[in-house]
Parts: structure tokens; C-alpha cells; sequence
């Protein structure tokens, strides 16, 4: 089947019929038969977009990149020189110690620390959990967490049963106390001691 310099063609159909026309990087064309009339078909240009790759990267390693960058820039020991690092190169020492760019590292380093200890609380630690160990409400949860979060420290030595434990511990003070407006917040230091079997401390009162 051949089609004229314009692109008209004749093909045996009969009314009810549908024709399927393709063609490369054109949309799909399906036409139906309701006359025996000539039937113009538009083909509507396939549109494609490039392949793109989205890699993921983690807070930790988006960390590690800049601090690798610090290093690129002179500062090899993360601002913090060794001891030996005078006895080889005194130099490289000096700068280490008093140079602006190892005191950006430094601060970066210290703050990166303190962001992931927190990212990993609250991986542990999250509102969902709270939830579902003290069957309460969002608004509940979110006010015993004001209240009590373990610190990163704690959650290091303990399992996810003991930190279960330490929430039910709490979580039963808290809801035992009725001023609990006045309640100090127990961000760090938790309200019971890993290892200890005594009962949870009042913290509205002073020791």
C-alpha cells in the first residue's frame, strides 16, 4: 500500500471497523469506521524526556562531603592537629590550630555531631512510638515528649525493649502527676537511671 505526494492512501475497511495507525516517535493512532468517506488522520509527535538518575544521600554523607571539602582546602586533621602533626610539620601545625578555614571545620564538625545524634533521637524516639507504647493521642504524645526525650547517649546503651521500658516508666508519672504544666522538662538526664530500680524522680522539685 503506497500513499500519494500528500499522504492519502486507500485500504479496504468496512463501517464498524477500527484501523490502528503507528508510527516511530508518534502517538498511537485507533480510528473508527462510521462512513465511507475519506477519514484525515493527524499523528501527534511522541514526546520523550530525557533520563534523568536521582541518587539519594543520607545527612551522614551529605556531612562527610563537606567536610571533605574542608580538606581539600588545607585543613587535614578536621581543625583538630595531633600532637605529632607539630613534630612533622610544624607548619601545617600552626595553620591547624589558628587558621580561619581549620576553625570554620571545627564549628562545622561540632554541629554536624550534634545534628546527627539528634536525627538519630528522633529515629528512635518519634511520636509514633510514643503512640503506640502509651496508646494516647497526638496531643498527648507530643506533650509527654515535651516532657521527656532520652538523650542520645542513653539511646546508644539501650535496646529497643529498654527504651520501651524507660517510656512506660515515665509515661506513668507523667500521667499520675496533675501539675504537669510545671513539670521540668527531662531533655537530657532521664527521669529513671538505666540500671535502677528506683521510682521516677519528681523533677518539679528541687533536690
Amino acid at each position: 500500500m503506497e500513499s500519494d505526494e500528500l499522504g492519502w492512501f486507500s485500504i479496504k475497511a468496512s463501517i464498524g471497523d477500527t484501523l490502528q495507525f503507528t508510527k516511530l516517535n508518534f502517538v498511537t493512532q485507533k480510528i473508527a469506521i462510521v462512513n465511507t468517506g475519506d477519514i484525515p488522520v493527524f499523528m501527534e509527535p511522541l514526546i520523550t524526556l530525557d533520563q534523568v538518575t536521582v541518587k539519594g544521600q543520607t545527612k551522614k554523607q551529605e556531612l562527610s562531603d563537606v567536610m571533605a571539602d574542608y580538606r581539600k582546602q588545607g585543613t587535614f586533621y578536621d581543625g583538630k592537629p595531633t600532637a605529632l602533626s607539630f613534630l612533622s610539620s610544624p607548619i601545617t601545625g600552626l595553620y591547624e590550630l589558628f587558621g580561619a578555614t581549620p576553625g570554620r571545620a571545627r564549628r562545622f564538625a561540632a554541629n554536624s555531631k550534634s545534628e546527627l545524634e539528634y536525627a538519630e533521637v528522633q529515629r528512635r524516639y518519634n511520636i509514633g512510638l510514643v503512640k503506640r507504647v502509651t496508646n494516647t493521642t497526638d496531643t498527648v504524645a507530643k506533650k509527654f515528649m515535651e516532657y521527656y526525650t532520652p538523650s542520645y547517649e542513653d539511646l546508644k546503651e539501650w535496646n529497643d525493649y529498654e527504651l520501651i521500658k524507660h517510656i512506660h516508666l515515665n509515661y506513668d508519672f507523667y500521667d499520675k502527676t496533675k501539675d504537669k504544666d510545671n513539670l521540668r522538662k527531662s531533655v537530657l538526664p532521664p527521669l529513671v537511671k538505666p540500671g535502677s530500680k528506683q521510682d521516677p524522680v519528681d523533677l518539679s522539685k528541687d533536690q
